[in-house]
C-alpha cells in the first residue's frame, strides 16, 4: 500500500472564538498563503473529541491544506464525547458565519437539526471520519469504506487467532455511525468467512481508554476461553491491548484495533496488539479542507478528483455523496515508525 507522504504544517495563528463554551477546549487556528482564490473562505472542523491523536493529525492536515489553498482553517472540539457540547460548538461557528463546517458527529441524529441550522445560515455542511447520513450534509469525506475497515479488522484478528475461537468487541460511543457500521460488517464478514470464530459480547466504553481496559479485563475474566478482542476506536484499541498485557495473556488473547501508530507502537512491540487498521489521518484532514473549499466556491466533485500530488485520484460516489480517501492502512511493527501521530 502506498503510504501518503507526510504533509508539512504551515504557519498557524490562534484565533479566539466569540462564544465561550463550558467544558470545551479552544484551539482555533488559521492558515493562509498567497496562492490566492480562497482567502475569504473559512472552514471550521469540529471533531468528536479534541486532544486525541487522530483528530490532532486531521487538524494538522487541514492546516496544511488551508495554507496551500489560501483559506482559513478553524478547529475546536469538546473535552468529552458529549453530543450537546459538540452541538454548542457547531452553533458557535454558525454565529461566526464561517463558509463551511466539517463535523465528525458523536450522535448523527442529535447533530442533524444543528447542521440544518448551518445550512439555513448559508454555510456549507460536510461530515468526516464518521457520517450523519440522514442530515443535510452535502458530502461525507470518508477515510475508507465501512466494508474495507470491517473486513480488514476481521481478517487481522482471524489471522492472530488462527481462524477459530471466541472473540469480543470493545467499542466506544454507542451512537457513532462509523463504529456501528464497522461492527455490523465484522459480524457479517466473520460469519461468512471465519465460521469457527464466535462473538461472545460487544461492549461500549465511550472515548475512554481506561474504561476500555477495565471492560476488556472484565471480558477476559468472564470468558476463560476468549482468544481475541477488537478495539473498535483509537481509545479502545490501546485499552484492550493494555488489559491483555496486564493480565499476562500476551499470545493467549490476541487484540487488533483502530489505533494510531504512536499510541499502538509499544503494544505492537510486545505482542499485546497484533495489528492496527487505520488510514492516513493527516491526508484525511487535508482532503476534508479541500472538499469544503470546493463547496464554498460553488464547485462540484468529479467521479475522480486530482486533489494534490499526494492525492491524485480521490473517488467520489454521487449516489451517497461520499469522497473516499482510499483503502485502509494496516499498521504493524514493520511500518509503525513511518508515521508521527
Amino acid at each position: 500500500m502506498k503510504i501518503q507522504k507526510k504533509l508539512t504544517i504551515g504557519a498557524a495563528a490562534t484565533l479566539a472564538l466569540a462564544v465561550a463554551l463550558t467544558g470545551c477546549t479552544s484551539k482555533n487556528a488559521s492558515s493562509a498563503s498567497s496562492t490566492g482564490g480562497s482567502d475569504k473562505i473559512t472552514v471550521a472542523f469540529v471533531p468528536k473529541l479534541q486532544g486525541i491523536p487522530i483528530f490532532e493529525a486531521m487538524d494538522a492536515g487541514g492546516k496544511a491544506g488551508a495554507s496551500t489553498l489560501g483559506s482559513t482553517w478553524l478547529y475546536q472540539g469538546a473535552t468529552s464525547d458529549d453530543a450537546a457540547q459538540q452541538a454548542d460548538i457547531v452553533r458557535g461557528f454558525i454565529q461566526q458565519k464561517v463558509s463551511a463546517i466539517i463535523v465528525a458527529p458523536n450522535d448523527p441524529d442529535s447533530i442533524a437539526p444543528v447542521l440544518k441550522e448551518a445550512q439555513d445560515a448559508g454555510i456549507k455542511v460536510l461530515t468526516s471520519d464518521t457520517d450523519a447520513p440522514n442530515s443535510v450534509r452535502q458530502v461525507f469525506v470518508a477515510q475508507a469504506s465501512d466494508k474495507g475497515i470491517g473486513d480488514a479488522l476481521s481478517d487481522q484478528l482471524a489471522t492472530a487467532m488462527g481462524g477459530s475461537g471466541e472473540y469480543a468487541i470493545v467499542s466506544c460511543g454507542e451512537t457513532a455511525n462509523n463504529l456501528n457500521a464497522w461492527i455490523a460488517e465484522e459480524k457479517s464478514y466473520i460469519g461468512a468467512n471465519h465460521p469457527d470464530m464466535t462473538l461472545v459480547d460487544t461492549v461500549f466504553a465511550g472515548e475512554d481508554q481506561a474504561k476500555s481496559a477495565q471492560m476488556a479485563t472484565d471480558l477476559i475474566n468472564a470468558h476463560p476461553n476468549l482468544k481475541g478482542i477488537i478495539g473498535e476506536c483509537t481509545t479502545s484499541a490501546p485499552g484492550v491491548a493494555q488489559a491483555v498485557r496486564d493480565a499476562g495473556k500476551i499470545g493467549v488473547v490476541h487484540t487488533v484495533g483502530v489505533g494510531t501508530p504512536t499510541t499502538m507502537k509499544p503494544y505492537l512491540a510486545d505482542g499485546s496488539s497484533s495489528a492496527s487498521v487505520l488510514w492516513d489521518a493527516t491526508a484525511l484532514g487535508n482532503l476534508a479542507n479541500w472538499a469544503a473549499v470546493q463547496l464554498a466556491q460553488g464547485k462540484t466533485f468529479a467521479a475522480t478528483n486530482n486533489v494534490s500530488t499526494d492525492l491524485p485520484a480521490v473517488a467520489y460516489d454521487d449516489s451517497t455523496k461520499t469522497l473516499l480517501l482510499g483503502p485502509p492502512l494496516i499498521i504493524t511493527t514493520a511500518n509503525v515508525d513511518q508515521f508521527n501521530y
